[in-house]
């Protein structure tokens, strides 16, 4: 699998989601922010697949070949459908949750069932962690510390100034933030990791 099929995935996914956005809004009727949602997890994968694009070239290789031996293979494989599942949980749990549902215990199952495909790709990164060689294995796990550190300092940094009222966070969105911010330190950190290492 490499780097240019990832970009194909991501762009097949943004456009299914402009498609939703439109589907929704002309023929569906629905709300603006429904339309939104969708309009956002599409321009988050576009963005996505235009920033591997301006990726330098030793680390598209390095992809290229990371990827093409079978632990990288069966990672892909079970990646990308899982985070098209993901935006069509969050979609649907969102959705869901504004139409009011009485019962709590309903709710929380449907508010946290985007989780499940955090914890689908964690199992994935896990295996994958188990099969690739040290040097790789070596550079995944830096970069894990890596960004469990830089997100644990922001995130304590963030929780003294709010504490100090400096800044104001609203707390759940903070929370949501957490997932995500650490994957993107991941990402950074792996670049420099593996530029250190090659």
């Amino acid at each position: 699998m490499t780097l240019r099929r990832w970009i194909w995935g991501f762009v097949v996914i943004a456009l299914g989601s402009f498609a939703l956005a439109g589907v929704g809004k002309w023929l569906l009727q629905w709300p603006q922010n429904a339309v939104s949602t969708w309009l956002g997890i599409g321009t988050g994968y576009l963005a996505g697949s235009a920033l591997m694009l301006l990726l330098p070239r030793w680390w598209r290789e390095h992809c290229d070949e990371m990827y093409a031996q079978p632990a990288g293979k069966r990672y892909i494989r079970a990646l990308l459908p899982i985070m098209g599942f993901y935006s069509l949980a969050l979609f649907a749990s969102i959705w869901v949750i504004k139409q009011g549902i009485a019962s709590i215990p309903l709710r929380a199952v449907i508010a946290v069932s985007p989780a499940l495909a955090i914890l689908m790709l964690m199992w994935a990164a896990l295996r994958y962690l188990r099969e690739i060689d040290e040097l790789q294995r070596r550079i995944e796990t830096e970069a894990i510390g890596i960004a469990s550190l830089l997100v644990s300092v922001l995130y304590f940094a963030g929780g003294l100034l709010d504490k100090a009222k400096v800044l104001h966070f609203d707390a759940a969105m903070v929370m949501i933030w957490v997932f995500p911010l650490l994957m993107l330190c991941y990402g950074a950190a792996k670049f420099f990791v593996t530029k250190r290492y090659l």
